[in-house]
């Protein structure tokens, strides 16, 4: 008897966004072994307890060791089991959700994957291995809903260290896949505490010079 016969095999599976040529980008990985070989998976891998503190650890780890990617912050998004998921036995899999400026995403091939791609979060244009198509349209469904004109949280982890109010509204633009109202969208920013005007620092350019802001410190993308 196999022992995933006795017990669930635990994943953890990540969905990593990032903007792209202002289009929100989810980074795909393709697969190098058995089950679902060369197909297009999230970043995950199986829980070592003897490695791993706790799922988020692993989480942390398989970033890492996978595709050579650390993030600073990870959130849990939800749950996902049954004994038809993964053809090895009845599993669990936790997804996570991170957030990442592109350029600060150094993404390499390294275990287990042959490929990566920084697919359309929406239309990622590949048959997903596993239930990771269901997993993507949850962890985009999550962060959109963060993001939403009624009940707005700032995606700044997706930012660089300094930036501008019309490139924060850009950014929230290209993850809700619409244009938002800069008038409104300024209002809601009015009493913001996860913002930091930099007192005396100007983005210059072709156009009038605009204040530059950072994240507070500490910040967290989160409820």
């Amino acid at each position: 008897m196999k022992k995933s016969d006795l017990f669930p095999l635990v994943f953890v599976d990540v969905a990593l966004f990032s903007i792209v040529s202002d289009c929100l980008r989810v980074l795909l990985v393709r697969r190098a072994q058995d089950p679902n070989r060369r197909g297009w998976a999230l970043p995950g891998g199986i829980l070592k307890p003897e490695m791993d503190a706790d799922l988020k650890s692993a989480a942390t780890r398989v970033l890492r060791t996978k595709i050579s990617v650390e993030v600073p912050h990870l959130e849990e998004v939800r749950t996902f089991s049954g004994v038809d998921r993964d053809p090895r036995g009845w599993s669990i899999s936790v997804l996570f959700c991170a957030l990442l400026p592109y350029d600060k995403v150094n993404a390499l091939v390294k275990d287990k994957v042959e490929a990566l791609e920084w697919a359309a979060a929406d239309n990622p244009g590949h048959r997903m291995a596993f239930d990771h198509g269901e997993q993507l349209a949850v962890a985009l469904h999550m962060l959109r809903d963060r993001v939403r004109v009624t009940r707005p949280v700032l995606p700044l982890h997706l930012m660089p260290e300094r930036f501008t109010l019309t490139a924060l509204q850009k950014t929230c633009e290209a993850i809700l896949g619409k244009e938002i109202d800069k008038a409104a969208f300024r209002r809601r920013l009015k009493d913001s505490t996860d913002l930091v005007e930099l007192p005396g620092e100007l983005q210059r350019g072709s156009h009038a010079p605009a204040q530059l802001f950072r994240a507070r410190d500490g910040f967290e993308f989160a409820v």
